[in-house]
């Protein structure tokens, strides 16, 4: 998921949750709406006014990739299960589910569930979605992660080596839907809760196609639809009273503004205009902390910031210089100096205690700042490049002031210990991922969010063949030993696989996310999740 441009999560990681042989799930009591304490007042105007950080590049739920769209589409679509805040899984459209081998699932949808327009939401627009989720000419972003999930025949699907219809799901009848995997997937479960998966609706797709997303023809199983679509200003969401658990929803209205600017976006919050805000800068991060501490918010979170190399591209596919540019930049500045939010240096693209793993990181991890520059020196020179051949070379990033301050920080840290020259270029979110899926870089900025709480939602991403797989890396030992420990849960097969990718070096992982929110005292029933998603649902306006 990805989430790319994300913050996230409580303290308390959630656990994979392991689904044992046998257990049929039914109804349990669901914790997944707004909860108001008795006695709190309520404001008489239950809108909210959240900063989405950029303007989405689409709703189409199999058309997007990054948390810009996922954020949205979170709250306009429900998908089959969800986790709650203790790390549970808990029932959506499914009301109840049962697997007798983790392999063949069986999943009860809810038979008064329906879609904003009032029709009902039918097993069958779950199969209809994840076969148009692997269609070849959809081209999703997220198109292999039904294989990664091993449903039977998915990536013959998206590879166009078999037809949709072969898919391993299957519509028992309306209400009733079959999954087949490939092998036991124990996380099933927790992979089917991105919102990637959420079943849309068959037949207005195929009644209007690429304009079924526009306001006056979407339809939505969410808390919220879609109202209002200002391009470059807001996406506004009104409350769907045909939602199943409508009863348990407070927030009558939802905006989403599309500000880049950080500031921009600060100054509206304090101004009274923004209600939650899509980060903090940085050089106000401080002061804010001290004049309003029970605003900010601050949360760890299962992300990594890293720089992905264009290995197929000279001298990128030299390990060298992919060695020498990773030992060269001081991670503890970056995380200490240029943003001093509470993130941590990454020597590995793992999230620590991920999945409830624990791997030991590279062993330049330990060195000395001064000794990975030395060995960075070494290494270039043997690529040939030095004072005389200079390294030049371009580094992309989307537009965001903490993305430039860390390019800046970067870029000075190779000029000043290796003498490289490397180009800033700045483009535009959705600019920047259309170059960054058509190869055309040397290095670009990027990130990723767990889909799930599993090391295999990082390191799928990066086997032969991903739609995920930026920097085009290849090494069929790696892709081996991930495959046996997506199997096995093995950690010793984690630690293999990952020191094959420690060693190739296909991206710099920098530092881990942490969130960073300023939200008004007055909203309720705030919780951030372990992949930061907010539910508007879950929240309520305070009177104040």
């Amino acid at each position: 998921m990805k989430k790319i441009m994300a913050s996230l999560i409580k303290n308390k990681i959630t656990q994979i949750l392991t689904c044992s042989i046998g257990i049929l799930l039914t109804n349990i009591v669901p914790s997944h709406a707004a909860v108001v304490p008795p006695g709190t007042q309520l404001a008489e105007k239950q809108e909210i006014v959240r900063n989405n950080g950029a303007f989405p590049a689409s709703l189409d739920v199999h058309k997007v990739e990054s948390n810009v769209e996922l954020n949205i589409i979170h709250d306009f679509f429900d998908g089959l299960v969800y986790t709650d805040s203790k790390g549970k899984i808990i029932p959506r459209l499914a009301e109840r589910w049962e697997t007798n081998d983790n392999q063949t699932w069986i999943f009860h949808l809810r038979k008064g569930a329906k879609w904003s327009d009032g029709t009902p939401i039918t097993a069958h627009d779950v199969v209809f979605s994840w076969r148009r989720l692997l269609d070849p000419t959809m081209g999703s972003p997220y198109g292999s992660y039904l294989g990664t999930a091993h449903v039977v025949n998915a990536n013959d699907v998206l590879s166009g080596k078999k037809k949709a219809e072969e898919l391993g799901t299957k519509a028992l009848d309306d209400f009733t839907l079959e999954v087949k995997l490939d092998k036991p997937v124990a996380y099933f479960l927790q992979m089917l809760t991105h919102p990637i998966l959420v079943p849309i609706n068959e037949k207005i797709v195929k009644k209007y196609g690429d304009k079924w997303t526009h306001p006056d023809t979407f339809a939505g199983s969410g808390a919220f639809k879609l109202s209002e679509w200002k391009v470059n200003e807001n996406v506004i969401g009104i409350r769907n009273t045909h939602y199943w658990d409508n009863q348990n929803t407070v927030i009558n209205k939802v905006t989403y503004l599309s500000l880049t600017s950080e500031k921009s976006d600060l100054n509206r919050y304090l101004a009274g205009e923004i209600d939650i805000t899509f980060t903090i800068p940085l050089d106000s991060f401080t002061s804010s902390k001290k004049t309003l501490s029970d605003q900010v918010h601050v949360d760890p979170m299962l992300s990594t910031y890293y720089y992905v190399f264009n290995t197929k591209k000279p001298p990128f596919d030299d390990v060298r210089v992919r060695k020498a540019l990773s030992l060269a930049i001081d991670r503890d500045v970056i995380a200490d100096k240029v943003l001093g939010m509470g993130q941590l240096p990454a020597y590995d693209i793992l999230p620590p205690n991920i999945g409830g793993i624990t791997l030991t990181p590279p062993e330049y991890a330990s060195w000395s700042q001064k000794k990975r520059i030395k060995k960075a020196k070494e290494l270039l020179n043997e690529a040939g490049f030095n004072e005389k051949n200079p390294l030049k070379f371009d580094v992309l990033y989307n537009t965001k002031e903490s993305h430039k301050k860390i390019a800046i920080a970067v870029t000075s840290m190779w000029k000043q210990n290796l003498g490289v020259q490397a180009n800033l270029q700045n483009q535009e979110w959705k600019v920047m991922l259309d170059n960054m899926h058509q190869n055309k870089f040397d290095v670009v900025r990027y990130a990723w969010t767990a889909d799930y709480n599993s090391p295999m939602s990082f390191l799928d991403t990066f086997l032969t063949g991903s739609s995920h797989n930026i920097p085009l890396y290849e090494n069929s030992e790696f892709d081996q030993m991930v495959i046996k420990a997506g199997e096995t849960n093995d950690i010793a097969s984690y630690q293999k696989a990952m020191n094959i990718f420690n060693n190739d070096v296909p991206v710099i992982p920098v530092y881990y996310y942490v969130t960073n929110r300023m939200v008004k005292p007055y909203v309720g029933g705030l919780y951030v999740s372990p992949m930061d998603y907010i539910s508007t649902k879950n929240l309520y306006i305070i009177k104040h």
